[in-house]
């Protein structure tokens, strides 16, 4: 089956990633990376209307939110608390200094753990972290990942899915939402054309993955077949996040970077709706 995405967004974006739905506040937060910006907007009829907007010291990789509107920003390399007031507190810093790599895709775990990893600035090959902050602190799951991306849970919470864009592949583990015990990580599938970027889950368990490099968000069942495809015709597609009241619109994120010109949609957002619900998003819990 394959779906058309429409443009939802006059803005245009270089590094537009990691769209959440805020339902309590019945918003939608996302990050541009390279601005280093956390954006908020308003979802109505497949458009979206920015309403306000953060911008930090260098690049913003994730942003989550707790139950009560506080936000947790993926800063460069630390984890910040952005209390309702505006006010910043450093809560981790994941990456050590004088480390020439960047956070990039984060997620929150059923229990409302945060879940961060990162990527590299230079050349360094296989050297890069997934870290999860929770009440004890920096938890590191991977040490030895190419390029961290999306994240998402199964429906039940039991399996943890994490991508690993370079080699391709989308790793799977078992998952303890109540006590945070994971089990030894295993390959799920490969993607081999193009490159796995965000990622989100579907009620139905099945996995759907922005292509970074084909333009378009892919679901795929837990063992990789191919169900559908959501084109946006926006070369560098960079993730995907089910939002709106019914959880059944998703908003799509998109680059401009390494492009050689841009096209007419590249850097803004899309939505489609694509026939099913998402799994609603867990809030983060400040412990």
């Amino acid at each position: 089956m394959k779906i058309t995405a429409t443009p939802a967004s006059a803005d245009v974006y270089a590094l537009g990633e990691g769209p959440v739905w805020d339902a309590a506040r019945e918003r939608l937060l996302w990050v541009d990376i390279v601005a280093g910006a956390v954006h908020e907007g308003l979802l109505d009829d497949g458009l979206i209307t920015v309403t306000g907007r953060q911008v930090f010291d260098g690049m913003v990789g994730a942003v989550a939110v707790s139950e009560d509107g506080r936000l947790l920003v993926a800063e460069q390399q630390t984890l910040t608390r952005v209390d309702l007031d505006g006010r910043r507190t450093e809560l981790a810093r994941v990456l050590a200094p004088g480390v020439h790599s960047r956070l990039n895709d984060g997620a929150v775990d059923p229990a409302g753990r945060f879940l961060i990893g990162s990527l590299a600035l230079d050349g360094r090959h296989g050297q890069e972290v997934l870290a999860r902050l929770d009440e004890s602190g920096l938890t590191y799951l991977d040490t030895d990942l190419v390029l961290s991306n999306g994240l998402a849970w199964s429906p039940e919470g039991d399996l943890l899915y994490s991508v690993d864009t370079l080699p391709g592949i989308v790793w799977v583990r078992d998952y303890d939402t109540a006590t945070g015990k994971t089990g030894p990580r295993r390959e799920a599938f490969t993607i081999g054309d193009g490159m796995p970027d965000g990622m989100c889950a579907d009620a139905d368990g099945n996995l759907w993955i922005a292509n970074w490099g084909l333009g378009r968000v892919e679901c795929r069942t837990p063992a990789g077949e191919l169900l559908a495809t959501v084109e946006t015709g926006a070369p560098h597609t960079s993730s995907a996040a089910f939002a709106g009241p019914d959880l059944d619109t998703l908003v799509i994120t998109t680059s401009t970077l390494d492009l050689p010109a841009a096209g007419p949609g590249d850097g803004r957002l899309f939505t489609a709706k694509v026939g099913v619900r998402g799994l609603p998003t867990p809030y983060w819990n400040p412990f």
